[in-house]
């Protein structure tokens, strides 16, 4: 049985953010800290995860700044507020702090996903003092570059709605599609400043900071087209393993944009519970 907590905590600057706290009936072999992509909300990993949870390990999950029960109202949903995608980042190191007060000596793992593993990207050069480990999902090395944008949906013949992209599971999609906190679009100031996010982190100077030997465990699909087929994901792989850290990477032969809404996602969710019992077990 999963239990859920609903609380709130002040961001960096004093913003209130709405959090959700899962977790099972164990101590907890360590706490997962999820950060969310772009136009959806924390919610949707309650049952993706659940396996995870149940396997003992506690998730902790905040709704970013224009999103979810964050953005308060649908008027405020995609945008950042005056700080911008730096404040979102900034307020995940002030839950990180909670989740180390709420459970000292219990390991934190940051779990991001799509904009959430941007996110995790900057916050790793900045604050990887706190995390004991790393898992990154429907990521790359960077955004695209300014100016330039791509219909996600282009790769794939006769899409069946705007969001074929995010998984081959026609309901999953349609599930997204329903949802009226997703598909949201940012405000120009708040999109400037998501696209901004990559450029932080793309200096591998930023890195040298970071103990070597950190876990990291990166899961993507070979037809998510954020990877563009894998071309815009091993520059990643490869500075985090120039820097010494201890990267897992995992590719899904056919997999879209949200491995763990995948037609396969079993598969995706034992793969990560696996590995983080091999190292938090």
């Amino acid at each position: 049985m999963i239990e859920e907590q609903r609380f709130g905590y002040a961001g960096d600057d004093g913003a209130e953010i709405a959090a959700y706290r899962w977790s099972g009936a164990t101590a907890p072999r360590a706490v997962i800290q999820l950060a969310h992509g772009a136009g959806e909300h924390a919610l949707r990993y309650l049952e993706p995860l659940s396996p995870i949870v149940e396997a003992g390990f506690v998730v902790y999950a905040a709704d970013h700044r224009g999103h979810g029960a964050t953005a308060g109202s649908p008027e405020r949903l995609g945008d950042f507020g005056p700080g911008g995608a730096n404040a979102a980042i900034a307020d995940m190191a002030v839950l990180s702090k909670k989740i180390r007060a709420d459970h000292p000596g219990v390991p934190v793992v940051l779990f991001g996903h799509s904009m959430g593993a941007a996110f995790a990207q900057v916050y790793l050069t900045r604050w990887h003092h706190l995390i004991d480990g790393l898992v990154l999902s429907g990521t790359a090395a960077a955004w695209l570059p300014r100016g330039e944008r791509r219909d996600p949906n282009s790769a794939y013949e006769n899409p069946r709605t705007p969001y074929d992209w995010l998984s081959r599971d026609p309901d999953e999609v349609d599930k997204y599609v329903a949802d009226p906190l997703c598909g949201i679009r940012f405000t120009p100031q708040s999109g400037a400043s998501f696209r901004s996010v990559g450029e932080q982190a793309a200096d591998p100077a930023h890195l040298t900071e970071v103990r070597r030997g950190l876990p990291v465990y990166v899961f993507v699909g070979d037809e998510d087209p954020i990877n563009d087929r894998l071309a815009r994901v091993t520059p990643l792989i490869d500075r985090y393993r120039d820097a010494g850290l201890d990267v897992t990477i995992k590719v899904y032969p056919g997999g879209r944009h949200e491995m763990l809404n995948e037609t396969n996602r079993a598969e995706v969710v034992a793969d990560l519970k696996a590995w983080l019992e091999s190292r938090y077990g």
